[in-house]
């Protein structure tokens, strides 16, 4: 067996939802090997799982086992050191969304990579998503300048609300779901982002006074494209057009239908987009118009855990066949640069120029 093919040896450190998928994903994955597993608390963890020693510190399991690649699943606001001390011990890096929980160690982690000159893949799962792919696809099709109207709330209660609590405790609704979204903005126009609004309203006495539940983002682009993104987490959110994704152009609009029957807190929701239709604004010469809406069926859609093992399958390609990640990396700052100015904005009341 060549070094190219020898399983890359990975830690996976936070094993709540999404390191829970991603452990399986490697589990599963004859092209990795986990060596560890770390998380403060001992979690349930699916039956495949249970092998794996749980160590309750990072930083002296990184030390000990020396792993190929860190998998970083904890709370965002330990992403950044995390990371960074993964790079200096010689690992790759996956990291969950968001980079981190400002742009300053976006950018430390970013240079961090480039100075030890290893990988590092950020957790935009909807970049592996096929039917996200097309929707970009056709979006840009179309031709700008955009708008783009996204929004993914979530009526949540028990053990999901408590997740939502704890994510509540470093990081609102728009910067934690709102750079995927965002990052699809940015994949759609190529336009530098140059000014985002932000406003939001705490619906909890659950949470922090000064965090909030609820957020609403609009960010304006250079090619005059516009977007708002909405996000917003806990019981009392209605699932009434809790999902929207719908971008439209002077030459029509490409949207997801979702299922009406769909719920908001159901995981495969978040990224199921059951029908993609397309709407041509093009009249004849009578003012009606040329083609009927064009309905395209996303049969056979990978749910959650697809997603996560399509996700660990580029991360195994982009360590063997040495991909450049440089825009990558530079679109995971891009979009928690927005995300982060919304959340000032909310909390300044004023617009943020970037």
């Amino acid at each position: 067996m060549s070094s190219s093919d020898k399983p890359i040896r990975v830690l996976v450190a936070g094993l709540g939802n999404m390191g829970r998928s991603h452990a399986l994903a490697y589990h599963n994955n004859p092209g990795f090997d986990i060596v560890g597993l770390v998380n403060r608390s001992k979690p349930r963890l699916a039956e495949e799982l249970n092998g794996y020693t749980i160590h309750p510190d990072f930083e002296t399991a990184l030390k000990e086992l020396k792993p190929d690649l860190c998998s970083i699943c904890t709370y965002s606001d330990s992403h950044a050191d995390y990371a960074v001390m993964a790079f200096e011990a010689g690992c790759d890096v996956f990291i969950e969304k968001p980079l981190a929980t400002t742009v300053a160690d976006a950018e430390r982690v970013v240079a961090a990579a480039k100075k030890a000159g290893r990988k590092l893949v950020v957790g935009y799962i909807l970049r592996h998503h096929p039917s996200w792919v097309r929707l970009i696809a056709e979006a840009r099709k179309l031709g700008g300048p955009y708008v783009f109207r996204m929004n993914l709330n979530q009526q949540s209660s028990g053990p999901t609300w408590e997740t939502h609590k704890a994510l509540l405790q470093t990081t609102p609704p728009i910067v934690d779901c709102g750079v995927h979204y965002v990052d699809v903005m940015c994949q759609i126009t190529d336009a530098r982002a140059v000014e985002v609004r932000g406003m939001g309203l705490r619906l909890s006495n659950e949470i922090a006074p000064d965090m909030y539940n609820y957020g609403h983002l609009q960010v304006l682009y250079e090619d005059g494209s516009v977007g708002w993104y909405e996000a917003a987490w806990g019981p009392m959110i209605s699932e009434t057009a809790f999902f929207v994704k719908d971008v439209m152009s002077p030459n029509g609009a490409v949207s997801i239908v979702m299922d009406p029957n769909a719920k908001s807190d159901d995981i495969d929701t978040h990224t199921k987009t059951s029908v993609i239709r397309l709407h041509n604004a093009e009249t004849g010469p009578d003012g009606k118009f040329i083609r009927p809406d064009q309905d395209l069926k996303m049969d056979g859609e990978p749910g959650h855990q697809e997603l996560c093992d399509l996700e660990q399958a580029y991360v195994l390609k982009a360590i063997r066949n040495d991909i450049d990640l440089t825009r990558h990396m530079d679109d995971a700052v891009q979009s928690l640069r927005i995300c982060l100015a919304a959340d000032e904005s909310v909390r300044t009341g004023k617009p943020v120029y970037l």
